[in-house]
């Protein structure tokens, strides 16, 4: 759900910053793409399912086990359907780093890549540079343009809505009961909407916010 806490000065400079690159025509050279995490908690049937027979719907216990915790960073270029969601046995820093990095590998060629994520702590330099080291560490981190999005603001990233559908349309009801099977499950999840091209057509602009929220244009906005 929407939560804006508080309408101030800094809330209403990030929202607009993001919004500003979420308006910007598609370019291969300057892609946007979104970052967020969702945990995961695997879950295992302490009984075999009964499998569907004809006339007779499936049937699953609802008693189950609990088997630790994982991790999804849900990554998405929303303007050209790419996706790199992608599950882990955590957010760590160090698991955030090998997020950066892989997004960076696939834009060889771009000038930088816009990225759009929320204030958690992991989100910053120092994971990057902590695991590559200050070299290739800094050269990725300096591949990046970053925006942030506001405090209880994290509804203006995009990577929520790629999380929702991975939700719905990965994990459904299912029990998952390991990171390895979530891993290939997501995997399997992000090739096929990867190859679909599934796009993500964000209608909410500048225009549409200074309306809602009853502000006036930035006079450093575009």
């Amino acid at each position: 759900m929407w939560c804006v806490a508080e309408l101030n000065a800094e809330y209403i400079e990030r929202m607009e910053d993001v919004l500003a690159v979420y308006e910007k025509p598609y370019n291969p050279a300057e892609p946007v793409v979104c970052l967020d995490e969702k945990p995961v908690s695997p879950h295992a049937d302490v009984r075999a399912p009964i499998p569907a027979k004809p006339g007779k719907p499936a049937k699953q216990d609802n008693e189950y086990k609990r088997c630790g915790t994982a991790n999804v960073f849900g990554v998405v270029e929303p303007k050209a359907g790419r996706h790199f969601t992608t599950a882990t046995p955590d957010r760590s820093g160090a698991e955030f780093a090998r997020m950066v990095g892989h997004v960076v590998e696939q834009y060889p060629a771009a000038r930088t890549i816009h990225l759009v994520m929320d204030n958690l702590n992991t989100h910053c330099c120092k994971p990057p540079i902590d695991y590559f080291g200050e070299q290739e560490g800094g050269s990725i981190w300096d591949r990046l343009t970053v925006h942030y999005t506001p405090k209880h603001g994290s509804w203006l990233d995009q990577a929520e809505i790629e999380l929702s559908l991975f939700s719905r349309q990965c994990l459904g009801n299912r029990r998952i009961p390991d990171l390895s099977t979530l891993k290939r499950e997501t995997r399997v999840w992000n090739r096929k909407t990867d190859r679909k091209r599934t796009k993500i057509n964000w209608q909410f602009t500048r225009t549409k916010a200074r309306k809602l929220f009853h502000y006036e244009k930035p006079r450093s906005a575009g």
